[in-house]
Formats: structure tokens, C-alpha cells, sequence
């Protein structure tokens, strides 16, 4: 059955627009919440529709049965991921056979069905996998043009090491959480003035950074590097992530080392994996690499990156209405997720299953495709305007901000929900006692 057959149909009504098609599939962790006489415990499921089929009662009856299982009746996807391709591959089949609208199994079986579908409405979504370690890379050339373009000399906007490598840094997985977690405004050392000491104070310059993640599905041996061609086979799936940002923290900090608290205190992320499998018809082309990169991340294959549509939305507290401020494609991203893998691994580094690597912001050509406030609102020279009338150069308290991502071609369209945060006001703090 194949996940690129547009007249593969399932037996739940999907709407067109629906992120959750049967074609998708996309493995998440979560609990029941609406039925307090219902097991509350955390296992695995697939979105479908407005549903999430449970995988542990799929396990329990018999019907997804995988070599080496039971995986799913567990609180991380962990086990299932480093279970192997084989798996991965027959669990989609699977679970696509039993959606299907030609398929008896699960479709006249309403018995069955109580058992296994429940509404997303009612249920309560966790952290996908347990997270050893995070990584987020820099790897969209139009934003770093842009943050070099404010920041240094508009003519050398960019290092000289960012075209020959995807810069990154490692940050602090014990962060990343899932979407619908408030976000308590950070508090740190800020530099208002260059000619006077820095001063504590709550961050006042908070932003978001439009990314995805995607999750290694396949370890090494420290000391092995993962080979650029091999990479795609170490790659799980992908989620969104908004990679929150304290602006004024960081530009005071980061020098000499780098993103540190600015960095550290909220990375959120989708709580549906989508896996590469589902992805797989909407593969294009990275934009051309100038200059060629050296040898080891040079891919042979021509279609290493993917056609998905990105967009933020600001929701302002008491807003009836959020407001559009960003709508990109994630096909912008200079430098791919196997070369960002294997630049990771050159040296050595050993990866675990579940690590998130971030994509680095995702910025476009144009000013509504940029994927920060410091850039859409050029470093708070422009403002924007929202539903209402209010304006915004950064995140302010009570602001909640959307992402959501979504590829479509042939009929057929995988989606990855949304990643929500509302911003919650600084702790207060008193030295003096």
C-alpha cells in the first residue's frame, strides 16, 4: 500500500485540510483527559483526522504486532525509533492497512474502534521521545544575512565559515518542551548602555525563532562519523520547533562562546513526529552551495531538502483574532539535514536516538518571510501592526505565538499541527533577603 497512492482513502471522515491524513501519520505520546473513569497513562498513538489511534491497544489486540515489541505502551517513542527501519516500516503499513476505508478490520468493528480512536480534543499531548541532546544549527542564509546585515558591516554580513559549514552550537536538551507549556519570561544580564556595568533585569527584547527539528532515529560509535549519503538513514522524522530567544541576553553574552541563557530556557516543539516516510513526495532541491562544500559534504542526491509551508501566528491575551506575521517554506534552508548530521559526527561526536537538531531560524527572500520578530520588525525600527491596532517589535506578556507547517502535491497533504507558547511575566526576584 503506498504512502504516495493519492487514492488511498481512510474510513474516518478527514477533512481536506486536515494536517492528519492517512498519509501522514505522525507518532505521538499522549493520555486521556475528558473521561476520568479512562487509563490516564501515557502511551503511544498516530493522529488520523481529529483522532489519535492508540497503539497500545493496537499492541493488546494483536493487531501491530512488531519484532521485538511490545513498544508502544510507554511514555517516549524511544524504543519503538531505535527498534529499527524494518519496524518503522511495517508499523506504517500496518496502521495504514487497518485506516484504510477497504479494510473490515477496524472499520466495522465499532466495538474495536471505543477501544483504539479517541478524539485530540481529549486527550493531553507529552513529549514525543526522552531527549538526550539538542542541537541548533544557524542554517538559513537569508536570515543570517540578515542578523549580519544589523549587527556588522552590511557588506560581510556573513562569517567567512558559513558557506563552507553548518554552524550550530549544542544547547541545553533538559528545555525542550512540548507545545501548549507557558513560557515564564527569562530574566538576565542585559547592557543597555555600552559605557556602564550590565544591569538584572526581565528580558525585554523576548523573541521566537521559526524552525524545525528533526530527530535522530539511528546512533554511532564515538569516533564514527555518519558519511553525508548515509544520513538520511539515521533521520527519524521531523517536528516544529519554536527555539524562543532572549535577544538583549544573548547580545550582551554571546561573545566569546556563543548562545547561552539567552538560549537555554525554552525550546518548544510539536507533539507529532512526522516521520521521513510521509515526507518523502515532497523532497526538492537545497538552494545552490557557493562554493561547493569540501568532499565530506558533498550528497549525491539532488533532492535533500523538503517543499513545506511555514507560517507564525501572534495571538495578543484577550485577542479575539491571531495575526499572520510570517509565512515562509522550509525549501529556503541553505544547508540540508544530512550535511547538518554529518558536519555534527565529522569529528567523532556520538549521537543517541531521540536527539533533536534544530534547523536554525527560517527566514525567506521577503520581509513577510522572515522567521523572527528582530527581523520582521528589523530590530524594533518597524513595528507591526496587528488585528486591533496593537503593534509589536518583540514578544510581549500574554502574547502567544503560533507555528504551524503543512506540504501538499498530488492530492495529498502532511502536516504538522502547530506549536503554541503564551508568555507568562518574569519571576520576581529579591536580593535582599
Amino acid at each position: 500500500m503506498s504512502t504516495t497512492d493519492s487514492t488511498l482513502t481512510s474510513f474516518i471522515d478527514i477533512a481536506a485540510d486536515s494536517d492528519f491524513s492517512i498519509h501522514n501519520l505522525p507518532y505521538g505520546i499522549f493520555s486521556v483527559t475528558k473521561d476520568a473513569a479512562s487509563d490516564n497513562k501515557r502511551r503511544a498513538g498516530v493522529a488520523i483526522g481529529e483522532h489519535v489511534l492508540d497503539l497500545s491497544a493496537l499492541e493488546t489486540e494483536g493487531l501491530l504486532s512488531l519484532d521485538g515489541g511490545p513498544y508502544f505502551d510507554q511514555s517516549t517513542l524511544n524504543a519503538f525509533i531505535d527498534s529499527g527501519r524494518d519496524n518503522w516500516t511495517q508499523a506504517r503499513t500496518t496502521i495504514q492497512t487497518l485506516l484504510s476505508n477497504d479494510n473490515d478490520t477496524l472499520r466495522d468493528n465499532t466495538d474495536l474502534q471505543k477501544k483504539v480512536l479517541f478524539k485530540q480534543a481529549d486527550v493531553t499531548m507529552h513529549l514525543p521521545v526522552q531527549v538526550p541532546g539538542f542541537t541548533d544549527f544557524y542554517s538559513s542564509k537569508e536570515h543570517a544575512t540578515n542578523v549580519g546585515t544589523m549587527f556588522r558591516d552590511p557588506n560581510n554580513a556573513l562569517l567567512p565559515n558559513w558557506t563552507e559549514m553548518p554552524v550550530g552550537y549544542n544547547g541545553r536538551a533538559s528545555t525542550v518542551i512540548v507545545s501548549g507549556t507557558d513560557i515564564v519570561r527569562p530574566s538576565g544580564q542585559l547592557k543597555p548602555s555600552p559605557d556602564e556595568r550590565p544591569i538584572f533585569s526581565a528580558c525585554k527584547r523576548l523573541d521566537f525563532e521559526l524552525e524545525t527539528a528533526f530527530v535522530v532515529g539511528k546512533g554511532n560509535h564515538i569516533g564514527q562519523p555518519i558519511a553525508v549519503d548515509d544520513a538520511s538513514d539515521h533521520i527519524f522524522g521531523m517536528v516544529l520547533l519554536n527555539d524562543w530567544s532572549a535577544r538583549d541576553i544573548q547580545k550582551w553574552e554571546y561573545v566569546p562562546l556563543g548562545p547561552f541563557n539567552a538560549k537555554t530556557f525554552a525550546s518548544e516543539v510539536s507533539p507529532w513526529i512526522v516521520t521521513m516516510d510521509a515526507l518523502a513526495p515532497f523532497k526538492t532541491a537545497c538552494p545552490t552551495q557557493e562554493p561547493k562544500p569540501l568532499a565530506y559534504l558533498n550528497e549525491k542526491a539532488s533532492d535533500n531538502s523538503f517543499d513545506i509551508n511555514l507560517s507564525v501566528e501572534l495571538l495578543p491575551e484577550n485577542a479575539e483574532t491571531a495575526t499572520v506575521i510570517c509565512e515562509t517554506n522550509f525549501k529556503y534552508m541553505y544547508w540540508s539535514m544530512a550535511q547538518q548530521l554529518t558536519h555534527h559526527t565529522i569529528t567523532g561526536c556520538k549521537v543517541e536516538i531521540g536527539d533533536m537538531m534544530g534547523s536554525g531560524t527560517i527566514s525567506g527572500p521577503t520581509p513577510d518571510s522572515y522567521g523572527s520578530m528582530l527581523e520582521i520588525a528589523w530590530n524594533a525600527t518597524k513595528p507591526v501592526t496587528l488585528k486591533g491596532g496593537e503593534t509589536r517589535s518583540f514578544i510581549e506578556d500574554g502574547d502567544t505565538v503560533i507555528m504551524k507547517g503543512y506540504s501538499e502535491k498530488d492530492g495529498i497533504r502532511v502536516g504538522f499541527g502547530e506549536v503554541r507558547g503564551k508568555v507568562l511575566p518574569a519571576l520576581s526576584f529579591d536580593f535582599d533577603k
